[in-house]
């Protein structure tokens, strides 16, 4: 019950980001994240700046959910957080990356992915088709953030895991050459 009256919070707030939202006839949260959910997958221009999302009309699972955090947290919206998750990012439960990651010997290969907790129930907007079911059971670990932190503090807590699980694992690849795979993956999930 409480998550459905999330959905229906109208928004309170007269700052510029809302204003934009307010200006794309969205009346409600509930509307917003429908609104979110159905743009284009692409990296903004701007990583700190989250009003791209609304006027370059697309976004990264950093830049949607941080976009949606910032809203909440304008409006007084409750119990809405922004975590970042660590999960192994393969073929299966992220299809569109094809089989960059086999063809490099790799089953897997940790990607952060930042997603909300609407009154700690996960919700994945970064597309119409993105399920949070689908990423539970190859979570490895997740932390809330502030919607700043989607930048550099994002980048670097995922450089260091990937670091980590490198040396862990015993990958012979080196951490460039594991940074450019990952980044042909996230190139096929704008195509």
């Amino acid at each position: 019950m409480l998550l459905e009256q999330i959905k229906k919070l109208a928004f309170n707030s007269n700052d510029e980001l809302t204003a934009l939202v307010k200006n794309k006839a969205i009346k409600n949260w509930s509307e917003l994240i429908e609104f979110i959910r159905n743009l284009p997958y692409g990296r903004n221009l701007n990583r700190e700046d989250f009003s791209l999302v609304i006027t370059e009309n697309k976004g990264t699972c950093s830049s949607k959910h941080a976009f949606l955090k910032k809203i909440a947290d304008r409006n007084n919206f409750d119990n809405v957080k922004l975590i970042l998750g660590i999960y192994k990012m393969n073929h299966r439960n992220t299809p569109k990356i094809g089989n960059i990651l086999l063809d490099n010997g790799l089953e897997y290969i940790p990607e952060a992915h930042c997603y909300l907790k609407l009154n700690n129930k996960r919700i994945d907007i970064t597309n119409k088709n993105s399920d949070i079911e689908n990423l539970l059971k190859d979570i490895i670990e997740e932390i809330e953030i502030e919607p700043e932190q989607v930048n550099i503090f994002k980048t670097e807590y995922h450089r260091k895991h990937l670091k980590k699980w490198k040396q862990q694992e015993n990958i012979k690849l080196s951490f460039n050459e594991l940074w450019t795979i990952r980044e042909k993956c996230i190139e096929n999930l704008t195509l």
